[in-house]
């Protein structure tokens, strides 16, 4: 209310400034049609001024506050697969190894790729469901891993600058909901075959969304980070013969 109350105030200060202005032009030149001729003429240029200043002006400023986003993001996410991501794919992908074969070669060669092979990379992931098949040991593994990252993953999820990222925002609580899993059982030794199947299911969902950051993470790499890229590329989990070693 007394924000409404300001707006009207000064609404009125600026219409009585200018009429006051327009009544001394009158008192000192006497001349009506030179007043009206300019103010019919001001009032024609409105409609061009708001679409230079509102459409045109705002669509371009807004189209740089959009980049500036998601340059920020593409920060976030920089450090989520620098603090956990590319060692969490790296242990997935080991365990994926022993299961199913369609994707072992899938993104070896990604380092090649232009545009479309990003492009069709994605696209095969919607046709192949990742599978992995996780032993108790393995569960213990991949818990004593994710409940170290767990403050991690609560923090990005507090970022502000990801409440416009829905599909990495559903890789974070993909995880966050494996760890919540893992941490409602005692023992990870001890369950029982439909328990290990639905823990497969939620692990296996998690993996898919982890895949597909990954591919638009190295896409951008690519583009803007070079030298980034060259080390995610010599670090590739998906590539056996990959070495961080410059040959």
């Amino acid at each position: 209310m007394r924000g409404t109350r300001w707006f009207i105030i000064l609404s009125f200060l600026l219409i009585a400034s200018s009429a006051l202005i327009y009544i001394g032009h009158f008192l000192i030149f006497r001349d009506v049609h030179h007043i009206f001729i300019y103010m019919v003429g001001d009032v024609a240029f409105v409609p061009l001024e708001v679409l230079l200043v509102t459409i045109i002006i705002h669509k371009l400023l807004q189209r740089r506050e959009k980049r500036e986003r998601l340059e920020k993001v593409n920060m976030v996410i920089g450090v989520f697969f620098t603090e956990i991501g590319s060692e969490l794919l790296r242990r997935m992908v080991d365990l994926h190894s022993r299961g199913e074969e369609e994707m072992d070669n899938l993104f070896s060669t990604i380092e090649g790729w232009e545009d479309e092979g990003y492009v069709q990379a994605l696209a095969s992931l919607k046709r192949i469901k990742p599978s992995i098949r996780c032993e108790p040991k393995d569960l213990e593994n991949l818990n004593s891993f994710l409940s170290e990252k767990k403050e991690a993953l609560v923090r990005l999820l507090e970022n502000p600058n990801l409440l416009e990222h829905e599909n990495f925002t559903e890789l974070l609580w993909a995880l966050t909901h494996v760890v919540e899993e893992f941490g409602a059982r005692q023992d990870l030794f001890g369950l029982s075959a439909s328990d290990m199947s639905h823990l497969n299911v939620d692990i296996n969902r998690a993996y898919a969304i982890l895949i597909r950051e990954w591919v638009l993470y190295m896409g951008h790499l690519k583009k803007r980070y070079p030298y980034l890229f060259s080390f995610a590329m010599r670090t590739n989990p998906f590539d056996d013969s990959a070495t961080v070693e410059m040959s």
